[in-house]
């Protein structure tokens, strides 16, 4: 079978290579990998930027969707046939992220998607939803539950209440969707105004472009009122956990997810510390969330936004298409 992977770090060194047909233990699952969705991790992995110290060589990517091709012995509750997403952290069922869950998590340290067959514990996986595609479902394991986890397995966000999310990648358009799905007045930023447009399409009710508005914060504040959204979704990092500490209220939450704009940055502490502000890390999430995420998504027939999809030999250029932040929503590849 074909299966990418890199022995030293930096895009240039990422290559297809064959391996050996992999054999289910008694209680694993045997993939057949259908499609494999992008996350901006997978960039930082492969160029050494996320771990420098990751064992080599790896097989990159940590989202996919797999159809069951063969059943271990001890196994329950699949069939040969159904599809299946292996889970970004494959140890961790519920409750609280243990470090040691961690080192269980795909696409680094332990070989992850973007290969043409995988095994996977049973219980290190869910089904996917009836109604998607199989690109659609590549995007859930880290994209989709990102967002969930952080606005509705930690924030509980209610009906009425609004959110701010930024960009238009796909954790940021998961949580339009999830928010809107939740009933809650949804708030955008990108520096694109045809995304913006689309991105109302989805329900956003307002997009603030942070080109014709460089600090966003200050149109937040004008579109809805001084006292600031109740939950903020911050893919950017410290460039710009500034402006959304400036745009949540008091009492609010911020989701810190993805460094995009930054690692470091000067960032004053006193609004989080006076105004009792909560920023919340978020690492994905854990199968019990993951599974009830997908009853709601069937439940309200809610389908991810794919932007755009390559052949399994494109690999690259599917990265550089990432990198140039250039999507609305998610980037796949088809792998079979």
């Amino acid at each position: 079978m074909r299966a990418y992977i890199f022995e030293q770090f930096g895009q240039k060194n990422l290559k297809i290579v064959d391996r050996p047909m992999p054999k289910p233990a008694d209680n694993e699952l045997l993939l057949k990998i259908k499609s494999v969705s992008l996350n901006f991790r997978d960039h930082l992995m492969i160029e050494g930027n996320y771990n420098p110290k990751l064992k080599l060589p790896i097989v990159p990517c940590s989202d996919g969707v797999g159809e069951v091709v063969e059943v271990g012995s001890s196994v329950s509750g699949w069939k040969i046939g159904e599809r299946a997403i292996p889970i970004f952290t494959l140890a961790w069922q519920d409750g609280d992220v243990q470090r040691e869950y961690l080192r269980h998590s795909l696409g680094g340290p332990k070989d992850g998607t973007l290969q043409e067959y995988m095994t996977v514990r049973a219980d290190g996986a869910v089904k996917a939803p009836i109604h998607l595609t199989d690109d659609e479902s590549a995007t859930l394991a880290c994209a989709g539950l990102t967002a969930w986890s952080a606005i509705i397995e930690k924030g509980n966000i209610k009906p009425g209440e609004r959110l701010l999310t930024l960009g238009t990648g796909g954790v940021s358009m998961f949580a339009l969707q999830f928010g809107v799905m939740a009933g809650a007045e949804v708030l955008i930023t990108s520096g694109s105004d045809e995304k913006l447009s689309r991105a109302e399409q989805f329900g956003a009710k307002h997009g603030i472009n942070y080109k014709t508005y460089p600090d966003w914060h200050k149109e937040v504040a004008k579109r809805i009122g001084l006292t600031g959204v109740d939950h903020v979704v911050e893919v950017g990092g410290m460039g710009t956990l500034d402006r959304s500490v400036k745009s949540v209220r008091a009492g609010g939450s911020i989701y810190l997810i993805g460094v995009l704009s930054g690692k470091s940055a000067p960032v004053d502490l006193t609004p989080v510390l006076m105004q009792n502000i909560r920023i919340q890390g978020v690492v994905v999430g854990h199968r019990r969330s993951f599974i009830e995420m997908n009853r709601a998504i069937e439940y309200h027939q809610m389908r991810p936004i794919i932007d755009k999809t390559f052949g399994f030999d494109e690999a690259e250029v599917a990265f550089n298409y990432l990198k140039s932040g250039s999507h609305f929503g998610k980037v796949c590849i088809r792998v079979s």
